[in-house]
C-alpha cells in the first residue's frame, strides 16, 4: 500500500485541499489525514495553478466517499491512496488515447483561441463544437479561417463580440484579469456558493445498498451530460461498480476522442428527447434507476418535465446530479459555458499568459482541462455521499456545482512559487504513461488508456465494460452485465 508522504511544507498540500472539500459535503475535515499522497508537488506542468493538487484532493475525496460505501455495506475499513503525477496525468486523460497502432486526434479547431479586439483587449472564440463555430461565424460574418476570423474580431469591442456571440447561441467570452473578473456580478454570485451542495429535496424511506462485492454494486446511473465534466462523473462511478447508461441523441454534435475517454464502464443509448415516445422510455428508466446525472444549463430539462423535483416524484429516493457552467443564480446562471470559457472570462487564462507565455504574446490555456476533471470527479464524490444519506436517513436528493465554482477553488488553492513552472516539462516521460495506462478491446479494436488513479485496498476501482460508440445498446437496463475483466492481464473485454 502507498505511504503517505511527509506532513512538512508543500506535501501538505493535498491534505490541505481535501479538508476543504470534504465539509462542503458532510464528511468529516480529519479523514483527509487518512489519504496517502504520493509522487510528486506542484508544479508538475506549466502552470501557476496548483493542478496536481487540484486533481489528487478531488480524486482522494471521490475514493473516501466510495469507501465510506463499503463501511456501511461491510463495517470495514480501506484504505485510499493518491499518486499525485498520476492524477495530473488524468486531467487530461483524452490526450493519452491509442487505438490500435494509432493515437487519437485530441486538436481544437483551426479558429478555436483568442483573438485582439479594436479596444486593445481580447475575445477567445470557442469553435470546437460545429453549432458554436457556426454561431460565431455568423456573428462575425466571415469565412472560417484564422485570419478571417482575425480580421474579423478586430472590428468588435471585446464586451459587445462577448455578448453578441451568446446571443446567437455560441460560446466564448472577453479575456479578463482576475481583479476585473472579482468585480464581476457573476462572480459574487459563485462566491456566495459552496463548493458542493447535497440537498434533500423530497422524502422517501431509506433504502439498504443493494447485495454486491464493490461499493457501488447494484446502483443504477443515467448519464445525460456531454463534453467532459459530467461523463468523467459517470465513468467514476462506473470504477466503483456502478452500472451506468449514457444517454445521447444522434442529432447532438460530439468530439469523438471525449467518448473514447469518459466512456470506460457505460452502457451507451440513444434517446431523443424531443420526442414524447422517448422522453417516456426516459422516464422509464428513471423509475429503476438510483442515480440521474444532467449537464444541462439550468432549467432547460424542466422545460421537458425532467426537473429534479418532478423525476423524485416518479422515482422517490432519486439522487439528481446536476452540472451548469456558472452556477445557478446570478446574471449569467443560464448561459453557457465550458472549462475553457470559465478560464477566459475568471482570469486564468491572463494569468496562465504571464507566467507562462506561449510563442506569442497573450492569453494562454493551462495544459489540461483541471476545472472539467476535478468537477467530474467531484460530482462522482456528492452523489456517493447523497447514496449514503438515502440509505441511512431516505430521501431524494440533488447534488449540484458548476465548473465556475471549481474553478474559484483551484484559484484560492493559491500559485506555485515564482517562476518555478516556466522552464518544466510540458509532458510526462513515456514510461509514466505506460505505467499508468491499460487496454481495453473495444468495438472500434484495442483501446489504450489511462485507468483509475485512486487506490483502495479492498476495492480497487476498475470498469466492468470498454468504452462503446454512441448509441451502441437499446435504452433498457440489463439484468446483469456481460463483460469482465482479466485479472490477469487489465484487459476489459466487450461482450
Amino acid at each position: 500500500m502507498l505511504a503517505p508522504t511527509s506532513t512538512s511544507g508543500e506535501t501538505t498540500m493535498p491534505h490541505a485541499a481535501l479538508r476543504t472539500i470534504l465539509p462542503s459535503v458532510g464528511l468529516s475535515a480529519h479523514d483527509a489525514d487518512a489519504v496517502g499522497f504520493t509522487n510528486g508537488i506542484d508544479p508538475i506542468l506549466p502552470t501557476p495553478f496548483r493542478v496536481g493538487v487540484a486533481g489528487a484532493s478531488t480524486l482522494a475525496a471521490a475514493g473516501l466517499a466510495a469507501a465510506d460505501l463499503w463501511h456501511q455495506r461491510t463495517g470495514r475499513r480501506q484504505s485510499v491512496a493518491v499518486d499525485v503525477r498520476q492524477a495530473t496525468a488524468s486531467l487530461r486523460s483524452g490526450h493519452y488515447l491509442k487505438v490500435g497502432d494509432g493515437q487519437v486526434s485530441a486538436g481544437r479547431n483551426a479558429i478555436m483561441g483568442f483573438y485582439p479586439t479594436k479596444d486593445g483587449r481580447w475575445s477567445y472564440v470557442h469553435a470546437n463544437f460545429p453549432n458554436h463555430r457556426a454561431a460565431a461565424l455568423a456573428v462575425l460574418g466571415c469565412e472560417e479561417s484564422p485570419g478571417a476570423v482575425t480580421k474579423a474580431v478586430a472590428q468588435w469591442n471585446a464586451a459587445d463580440l462577448e455578448e453578441a456571440i451568446i446571443a446567437a447561441k455560441g460560446a466564448g467570452g472577453m479575456v479578463r484579469t482576475m481583479a476585473e473578473w472579482a468585480k464581476h456580478p457573476q462572480a459574487a454570485a459563485v462566491a456566495a456558493l459552496p463548493l458542493l451542495e447535497v440537498v434533500k429535496i423530497g422524502d422517501s424511506d431509506p433504502e439498504p445498498l443493494p447485495a454486491g462485492n464493490r461499493p457501488l454494486s447494484g446502483i443504477r446511473v443515467l448519464d445525460l451530460t456531454r463534453v467532459l465534466a459530467g461523463p468523467t462523473a459517470a465513468r467514476s462511478l462506473a470504477e466503483h461498480g456502478a452500472e451506468v447508461m449514457k444517454i445521447s441523441a444522434p442529432h447532438l454534435p460530439n468530439l469523438g476522442y471525449q467518448e473514447l475517454d469518459t466512456g470506460h464502464g457505460k452502457l451507451s443509448a440513444y434517446l431523443d428527447l424531443r420526442d414524447q415516445s422517448n422522453l417516456d422510455t426516459l422516464r422509464g428508466l428513471v423509475r429503476q434507476s438510483d442515480i440521474f446525472s444532467q449537464g444541462y444549463r439550468p432549467g432547460t430539462l424542466g422545460a421537458r418535465g425532467l426537473s429534479p423535483e418532478e423525476l423524485a416524484a416518479i422515482r422517490p429516493g432519486l439522487i439528481y446530479v446536476s452540472l451548469s457552467a456558472f452556477g445557478h443564480t446570478g446574471p449569467w446562471a443560464s448561459r453557457r459555458g465550458f472549462d475553457t470559457v470559465i478560464q477566459t472570462v475568471s482570469g486564468m487564462t491572463y494569468r496562465q499568459g504571464e507566467v507562462c507565455p506561449g510563442s506569442a504574446p497573450g492569453p494562454q490555456f493551462y495544459p489540461l482541462a483541471a476545472i472539467d476533471y476535478c468537477t467530474g470527479y467531484l460530482m462522482a464524490t456528492g452523489a456517493m455521499v447523497a447514496l449514503k444519506r438515502r440509505a441511512e436517513q431516505g430521501g431524494s436528493w440533488l447534488v449540484r456545482t458548476s465548473l465556475a465554482q471549481i474553478g474559484k477553488w483551484i484559484v484560492d488553492l493559491g500559485e506555485v512559487p515564482p517562476g518555478s513552472p516556466r522552464n518544466l516539462p510540458a509532458e510526462f516521460a513515456p514510461e509514466e504513461i505506460d505505467r499508468w495506462s491499460m487496454v481495453s478491446e473495444t468495438p472500434a479494436g484495442q483501446l489504450k488508456h489511462l485507468g483509475p488513479v485512486v487506490s483502495l485496498s479492498e476495492t480497487p476501482p476498475h470498469w466492468a465494460r470498454p468504452t462503446v460508440p454512441l448509441g451502441y445498446h437499446p435504452p433498457v437496463w440489463p439484468a446483469m452485465t456481460g463483460s469482465v475483466v482479466r485479472a490477469s492481464t487489465g484487459v476489459i473485454v466487450a461482450p
